[in-house]
């Protein structure tokens, strides 16, 4: 049986309704490569500076880096505050083999940290719709590929402009926009608005993804009810869980698969990043075995391992420990320790690796 597009970027069909979101430190190629496998439907590379990527930063370019099969369903996220240098940006990305493979380029206006948003990048941008709509109308005739947003509902409760910027990058050449469900004022705090991305969805023709607060299988399924979007994208409920791209939530995974992928994912890193692999492994290990028996124990050895080969044999001996049937009982959900939550607060708020602008 022929599977049918879930909706198209312009002329790029997706065949699904989950997407990995772009999380800086989190989202890179071998991550999403994982995902893809499982399931998401598009691949969206790290949130990366255009003056980084115009500068030929080692770091920022590699964070470009992708795999054949992720084409055309790939996207490129990029921010600034300079129009000319946005547009720039997107011809130079297209040159990256884009024009033969597919493929497109995403602006970001939904960074809310002040280190971006408050130079006019990322979320700053939101406060001036008209520049939005100069550089999409710039960005969709300077390149070939579908160029696209992801936004949130405004500045502040006092100024949401969502359905405002939403029209304007539909007006101007945009062939998709995602949004989250709060302000920049919020940041990550209170509950997303789905309603008000159901709102966007009423007001253009361009495929529309709801983020924001999506954890669960059950949430899928709310926030399409609620919005009517497109396609839904995940963020943080997706580390540690790539199954949920398969519709499945982490008490449905098993702990031999959970095992079998760690692994998996571990080589992955190692093969892409070298040395470097094991560490960025670390703040995923902490989530893989979020809640499993004798997690605490486990958690703690994985994220201070300072070699590849002992955290292979921390898992075999949970495998091991298994057959034997001597594990624990399943442990209450634990917190993340400092160091992981404050990674993926990093990741959510989109605070970029100085190594970008180095």
């Amino acid at each position: 049986m022929v599977q049918q597009p879930a909706f198209y970027v312009r002329d790029v069909p997706v065949y699904g309704d989950l997407i990995l979101s772009p999380m800086d430190g989190f989202s890179d190629l071998p991550f999403r490569s994982i995902c893809r496998e499982f399931g998401s439907a598009m691949s969206y590379t790290e949130f990366t500076a255009c003056e980084a990527i115009m500068r030929n930063v080692p770091q920022a370019l590699r964070q470009l880096d992708y795999l054949p099969h992720e084409q055309p369903q790939l996207s490129f996220q990029i921010f600034d505050n300079s129009e000319d240098r946005i547009v720039e940006t997107a011809i130079k990305i297209e040159g990256l083999g884009l024009s033969q493979g597919g493929g497109m380029v995403d602006l970001n206006m939904g960074c809310s940290v002040s280190g971006v948003s408050g130079r006019g990048a990322g979320a700053g941008l939101l406060r001036e719709p008209d520049k939005i709509g100069r550089i999409f109308n710039r960005m969709s005739k300077a390149v070939k590929v579908p160029v696209t947003g992801k936004i949130r509902l405004g500045w502040d409760k006092l100024s949401l402009n969502h359905v405002t910027v939403a029209k304007i990058l539909e007006d101007n050449g945009a062939s998709l926009v995602a949004v989250h469900g709060r302000t920049r004022d919020q940041a990550y705090k209170g509950e997303a608005n789905w309603d008000a991305i159901a709102e966007v969805k009423r007001a253009v023709k361009i495929p529309v993804i709801a983020n924001g607060d999506v954890k669960t299988v059950a949430d899928i399924a709310r926030v399409k009810n609620i919005t009517g979007c497109d396609g839904v994208m995940i963020g943080r409920a997706a580390i540690g869980n790539p199954w949920i791209f398969q519709r499945k939530d982490r008490e449905q995974v098993t702990l031999q698969d959970t095992l079998t992928l760690m692994r998996r994912h571990l080589q992955v890193m190692l093969d892409y990043f070298g040395d470097r692999g094991l560490i960025l492994f670390r703040k995923h290990a902490a989530r893989y075995i979020h809640g499993i028996p004798g997690g605490a124990a486990l958690r703690h050895a994985l994220v201070t391992a300072e070699t590849a080969e002992l955290v292979f044999s921390l898992l075999n001996d949970v495998e091991e420990r298994i057959a034997r049937g001597d594990l624990p009982e399943l442990e209450d959900a634990q917190a993340e320790t400092d160091e992981v939550r404050r990674q993926l607060q990093q990741a959510e708020s989109c605070e970029v690796d100085a190594r970008q602008l180095a």
